[in-house]
């Protein structure tokens, strides 16, 4: 199993007080979370679980029911709420050691948020040090296919001196996504006054308008939660 994204220096790392580390987890088996986000049109949400004996439940948030229900070689979840836009999921299995969140968690990791899209599991860790990165991605080598580490924001705290600095995880965007954020900046859609309204950049994306508001508001929500993750 490999890593992709080359971590700075550990000494650096632990100078400026700690990372924060956006990671994704390919190739992982036997979740529902990530089995259902194999056929879910976008991410699925609000990932959490507890251990009680040897059960782990776990929940999650999904738009798409029949997507949860089209999952294949996974325990079914049940459906707990329903929230209007999506809806509340919950399954129980047995405790095991091929779950990588808990696997995650054994290390004395907790984790900040889950979530899962198109068949990854994607995961944000605020960790110490690189050293603990390191033993997190060592410690899935066989539960894995692959660990990507998408981003690392580097803490700092020296003095009374504290940085506020910020890495998006572009990865979040589909290619659609990114080719309307793209074109809409190109084109000073985001300029005051702007330079082209959203009929223009639609006409030059070859979309409808409506269609081209929908991808711009899933795109500018996605980096906003990136942007302004409490850390």
């Amino acid at each position: 199993m490999g890593t992709e994204g080359k971590p700075a220096d550990d000494g650096v790392a632990a100078a400026h007080g700690g990372v924060r580390a956006g990671v994704a987890i390919h190739g992982t088996e036997g979740c529902p979370v990530v089995a259902a986000s194999t056929v879910h049109d976008g991410p699925i949400t609000g990932v959490n679980w507890t251990h009680v004996g040897d059960t782990h439940t776990e929940e999650f948030r999904a738009r798409d029911p029949d997507a949860v229900d089209r999952a294949e070689g996974v325990p079914t979840p049940t459906s707990v709420v329903d929230l209007g836009d999506e809806r509340v999921y919950r399954y129980d299995r047995p405790r095991d050691g091929a779950c990588a969140c808990r696997i995650i968690e054994e290390l004395d990791c907790p984790i900040a948020d889950a979530r899962a899209e198109d068949g990854v599991l994607l995961l944000t860790l605020h960790l110490p040090d690189l050293e603990r990165l390191r033993d997190i991605v060592s410690a899935l080598d066989g539960t894995a296919e692959r660990v990507e580490v998408r981003y690392l924001v580097e803490g700092s705290a020296r003095g009374d001196e504290v940085s506020d600095r910020t890495l998006v995880d572009r990865g979040r965007l589909t290619d659609r996504q990114c080719e309307v954020l793209r074109t809409a900046y190109r084109m000073g859609y985001f300029e005051r006054p702007r330079d082209a309204n959203a009929s223009a950049v639609a006409d030059a994306l070859d979309i409808s308008p409506s269609t081209f508001a929908e991808h711009l508001a899933t795109a500018q929500r996605k980096l906003l939660e990136e942007t302004l993750a409490e850390n």
